[in-house]
């Protein structure tokens, strides 16, 4: 064992074990950071597939999103000791706000199909892709509009004690800063 070659060789040996380990251990935390970021993307509100919040509100059948918007509500104020007249005058101002979107989600869909027949074209026109942007900007401030009227408007409808639960619950499900 005197040795200094192979002592040498052992040394090599141990160093691609503990190599071989750690990059064990980096595939593991990947693996493991994937999963949980999947896991809290479909955590958050649902999900964000067909079917979830984002997703699944489209072209749905209004019976079919109003029970989406009870469950969504429902969900939301799990934890608040909302009563049944919060809840229900939540879901009634979320639903009026759905019923208003309809039109700009048909109008935000029919402008990603022409922006898409633009840029495919033999010759881009940049003027009409330009024109199609801002449409596309004020059409996101009048909806960002009518969101946050629904959110004060339900807001309004919580205790001050009920709000602060709320946000505190919405707080933890957050990704951590980093």
């Amino acid at each position: 064992m005197n040795d200094p070659i192979e002592g040498v060789g052992a040394t090599a040996r141990r160093g691609r074990r503990w190599t071989l380990f750690g990059m064990g251990l980096a595939t593991l935390a990947a693996g493991g950071a994937f999963a949980h970021r999947r896991a809290y993307a479909q955590s958050m509100m649902f999900g964000h597939g067909p079917g979830g919040w984002h997703g699944g509100m489209g072209d749905m059948d209004p019976a079919a999103q109003a029970r989406r918007i009870e469950a969504m509500v429902a969900f939301a104020l799990a934890d608040v000791d909302a009563t049944v007249e919060q809840r229900d005058r939540i879901a009634t101002i979320m639903k009026a706000a759905a019923n208003d979107l309809q039109a700009s989600r048909k109008l935000h869909m029919q402008a990603r199909r022409q922006s898409m027949q633009l840029l495919t074209a033999s010759t881009i026109d940049r003027a009409q892709l330009e024109t199609l942007r801002v449409e596309q900007m004020q059409l996101g401030d009048s909806t960002s509009r009518r969101l946050l009227q629904a959110m004060i408007d339900s807001a309004e409808v919580l205790t001050p004690e009920q709000r602060a639960k709320v946000a505190e619950r919405w707080q933890k499900r957050m990704p951590p800063q980093n």
